[in-house]
C-alpha cells in the first residue's frame, strides 16, 4: 500500500466524512424510531388474546423472516407501482424503523415472558391501568434484562445502513466505493471504512456496559 493512496483519501476524507455522518444520522434514527415501535408493538400485545394481536404477531414473524434488502426495495421500487412514492431517504428510513421494530418487540416479548406475573396483579389491585403498569413498571425492567440482546440489534442496524446505497443514499460504505471506484485503491478506503464502523460499535459496546452495570445494581441481571 502506497503512501500516495493513503493521501488520496486524506484528500478526499469530506467525502468519507458525509458518508459517516449520512451512517451516524440513519443509524441514530432507526434505533429511536425501531425502539420506540417495538415497545409500543409490545404494549399492543399485551393481554388475552386478540385476532389484532394475531394478526400483529403474523405481521412481525413476516418481517423478522425478510431480508432487510427486500423491505428496502419493496418501499422504494415496489410501492410506485401501486401509486406510493418515496423519495431515497424516506424510504430508507421507514425500511430500517419497520424493520429493526420487529426485532426490538420480539427481543422484548421474550423479556416480557420472563417476568414474574404476581407483580401484574400486585400493580393491578393497587390501581395501576395498564398503560401506567406496562411503561413504568414493566418496560424498564424488560429493556434492563435485554441489554447484550439489544447490542447485537444496534450493531445489525449499524450493517444495514451498508445496503441504503442500493438506492442512491451515499452513505459510508458508498463513500468508501466512490474512492474506490475513482482512484482504484480499495485496500485504503476501506480500512477506514472499517475503522469507523468499528468506532460506532465501540461506543455502543461502552453503552451497554454502562447498561449492564446500572441492571447488575438494580438486580436485573444474571451475568
Amino acid at each position: 500500500m502506497e503512501f500516495q493512496d493513503w493521501l488520496t483519501v486524506w484528500f478526499h476524507i469530506d467525502r468519507v466524512a458525509l458518508g459517516f455522518g449520512t451512517t451516524v444520522f440513519f443509524f441514530s434514527f432507526a434505533t429511536v424510531t425501531a425502539f420506540a415501535g417495538g415497545c409500543f408493538v409490545v404494549y399492543l400485545m399485551e393481554g388475552q388474546p386478540t385476532f389484532f394481536k394475531s394478526s400483529l404477531r403474523t405481521l412481525l414473524d413476516l418481517l423478522r423472516t425478510l431480508p432487510f434488502l427486500i423491505v428496502l426495495y419493496l418501499l422504494y421500487y415496489g410501492l410506485p407501482q401501486i401509486g406510493i412514492r418515496f423519495n431515497a431517504w424516506t424510504a430508507g428510513l421507514i425500511a430500517l424503523s419497520i424493520y429493526h421494530a420487529s426485532y426490538y418487540a420480539e427481543i422484548l416479548r421474550g423479556a416480557r415472558v420472563a417476568l414474574p406475573q404476581g407483580q401484574v396483579e400486585a400493580a393491578k389491585s393497587h390501581g395501576f391501568t395498564s398503560f401506567n403498569l406496562y411503561f413504568r413498571i414493566l418496560l424498564p425492567q424488560m429493556v434492563l434484562r435485554s441489554g447484550p440482546l439489544f447490542g447485537n440489534q444496534l450493531v445489525g442496524c449499524l450493517k444495514d445502513t451498508a445496503f441504503l446505497s442500493i438506492i442512491t443514499i451515499f452513505e459510508l460504505t458508498a463513500a468508501a466505493n466512490d474512492l474506490q471506484q475513482v482512484y482504484f485503491i480499495p485496500m485504503q478506503a476501506f480500512i477506514v471504512v472499517i475503522a469507523l464502523y468499528w468506532s460506532i460499535s465501540l461506543i455502543i459496546e461502552k453503552a451497554l456496559k454502562s447498561m449492564g452495570r446500572y441492571a447488575k445494581h438494580r438486580g436485573l441481571s444474571y451475568e
